[in-house]
């Protein structure tokens, strides 16, 4: 069954005739009759009545007139948004761990590139996800950590991908809470002092082994622990149960509110922040202007 056929049976129809319809489609009467009865052989269906009087749909014609016409008009909207309507509009997409300072760091680009059009995106999602998404074009560019654990697994995906990993900053490992936890005041947090409370970790789906994990210190032996998929429930646990989270550090109060706060892990855990890029691809104007916003969440230089 082919796109042509479809448009025969529709002229068909239209016309009440095959030979006005032939003449319309510029072939023969022959050619178009043939068509016809291949495609009705191909689906067993008959789907014109032939008479001396001239042709009628049958009931099964009916049905797969309503279904070509609406096969055709699907095509005709995909070949008009794809061919023939040219979108000109900026695209930039971003795919990351889930850091507040991405997201900061993305608005700030995009507000400084003050476009009048423009299709941008920001995923906050997995490990894997993110290597997949700048692997297949889905982002331009791939947020996420290395350290000294994860480093060896996760640059040998980078390498199998066709990936290069530029690190942006390093940090220190910092535990991030609820400003209303029993040890937010405190100057530095011990792994002792956290056994109490569940370690909240963004779940990693299939994927979901130590070396994938978001959080540093996966393979800690944490008798709490609470899986969560987004930032916004990891916030609500720190908060209802009293959790926390390891990160880098690095808080954007706009986005998360003054309800929250990072104190230092005691730990030697260093994070190293970076961005993940096709090794063939060379960067947008866009993708540049949001890697210098995210070099300002450098501890170093602050």
């Amino acid at each position: 069954m082919t796109l042509q056929q479809m448009r025969y049976i529709i002229e068909v129809a239209e016309r009440g005739s095959m030979n006005e319809a032939a003449k319309s489609l510029f072939i023969s009467q022959p050619s178009l009759t043939s068509a016809i009865r291949e495609l009705e052989k191909e689906l067993s269906i008959t789907i014109f009545n032939r008479s001396n009087r001239g042709i009628d749909l049958t009931t099964e014609g009916s049905e797969f007139l309503g279904y070509a016409r609406q096969v055709l008009e699907q095509y005709s909207l995909m070949e008009e948004h794809y061919h023939e309507k040219k979108d000109d509009r900026k695209k930039f997409y971003v795919s990351t761990q889930h850091y507040t300072f991405s997201v900061e760091a993305f608005s700030k680009a995009v507000m400084k590139a003050g476009m009048d059009e423009y299709d941008f995106a920001i995923y906050e999602t997995r490990t894997h996800e993110i290597i997949s998404d700048v692997k297949n074009g889905r982002s331009e560019l791939g947020i996420l950590y290395l350290n000294d654990f994860n480093e060896r697994i996760l640059s040998n995906d980078f390498k199998e991908n066709n990936l290069i990993f530029t690190e942006l900053f390093s940090c220190d490992t910092y535990v991030y809470l609820s400003s209303e936890h029993p040890l937010a005041k405190k100057k530095k947090i011990s792994f002792k002092e956290l056994d109490p409370y569940p370690c909240l970790s963004f779940d990693q789906g299939e994927k979901n082994s130590f070396y994938y994990a978001e959080e540093v210190l996966s393979t800690y032996p944490y008798r709490k622990v609470v899986h969560v998929n987004d930032r916004a429930t990891a916030l609500n646990m720190m908060t209802l149960l009293k959790g926390y989270t390891l990160c880098s550090g690095v808080i954007c109060e706009q986005l998360n509110g003054e309800g929250y706060t990072a104190v230092p892990l005691i730990s030697d855990e260093k994070m190293r922040i970076g961005y993940l890029k096709r090794s063939d691809s060379h960067l947008s104007d866009i993708a540049k202007s949001f890697i210098k916003e995210m070099k300002k969440y450098n501890p170093a230089i602050d």
